[in-house]
């Protein structure tokens, strides 16, 4: 789709919230231009974004920014070692996160396999070296079906809890299960 074809099938609903996502949003050719016209059209724009791309001064009202943990990393085996390598390289990228935070509306939001990656997610959040409020940390469990999602979030609630962090699910998945398009 063009960029006009998009911005004409956003106005066909009834919305003032559009969310730009993908796998990463940010590398897709005619992001800012999308943006802009959004923008202009008077949405509301949250980015999701891994925060591995500079937001480049892009139309937005929140970045919803999903840095990657080390449980993102493919298993060796499941993928060429080049990418193993090369998504280790990149999937912190300090100064990029630290131009998210310092300059948009933001939320930090993990997805966890286990309660083991909370220090990860404590240190990164350190690393950025911008005061980060932990209401704005969320917690997902990481799940393709509502038992394993239980079973995780049930984890997270106590740790939101006590560290005063947000808890977001999966909807998607406990509606349509682990089908694609959802």
């Amino acid at each position: 789709m063009t960029i006009g074809q998009i911005v004409a099938e956003v106005e066909k609903h009834p919305t003032h919230h559009v969310v730009l996502t993908g796998g990463e949003p940010m590398i897709a050719k005619g992001i800012h231009e999308l943006a802009r016209q959004l923008r202009e059209q008077g949405k509301h724009i949250t980015i999701e974004t891994a925060g591995t791309i500079s937001p480049d001064g892009i139309a937005c009202d929140l970045a919803s920014i999903s840095p990657k943990l080390a449980n993102s990393t493919p298993q060796a085996g499941s993928i060429e070692p080049t990418w193993i390598e090369r998504h280790e390289q990149t999937r912190k990228q300090l100064k990029v996160l630290q131009g998210w935070v310092s300059s948009y509306d933001f939320q930090l939001k993990f997805v966890l396999s286990s309660h083991l990656e909370i220090q990860e997610i404590e240190d990164l959040v350190k690393t950025i070296g911008v005061s980060i409020p932990n209401w704005k940390v969320q917690l997902m469990p990481e799940g393709v079906d509502s038992l394993k999602l239980e079973k995780t979030r049930s984890v997270l609630v106590d740790i939101c809890r006590k560290k005063g962090y947000r808890l977001t699910d999966r909807l998607h998945v406990h509606l349509f299960g682990n089908t694609r398009g959802t």
